[in-house]
């Protein structure tokens, strides 16, 4: 089975599941196969390992996030609460 321009990378499913759940399938898919931004070089090199494991192919870093993309959204709101205790002198 191979892709078609209108389902893209869901197109391994053929007619099966409904079309909602396929574009949902594509657009997660592409957002995790996209290169991310590395946060230790800044590059645009981050590729998945495996399941909420990430990897810069410039520097080598490997860190863990979500199962889809590198940072969730727990993760975003848990550094701006650092960032902001950190500037109170919460520490």
């Amino acid at each position: 089975m191979g892709r078609t321009k209108k389902a893209g990378r869901a197109g391994r499913f053929g007619a099966r599941y409904g079309v909602t759940i396929r574009q949902r399938v594509a657009k997660i898919e592409a957002n995790m196969k996209a290169l991310h931004k590395c946060p230790n070089c800044q590059t645009k090199a981050v590729r998945r390992v495996s399941t909420g494991i990430w990897g810069c192919r410039k520097c080598g870093h490997k860190f863990t996030g979500g199962a889809w993309v590198p940072t969730t959204d727990a993760q975003k709101i848990l550094r701006s609460v650092r960032e902001r205790s950190v500037s109170r002198g919460d520490t």
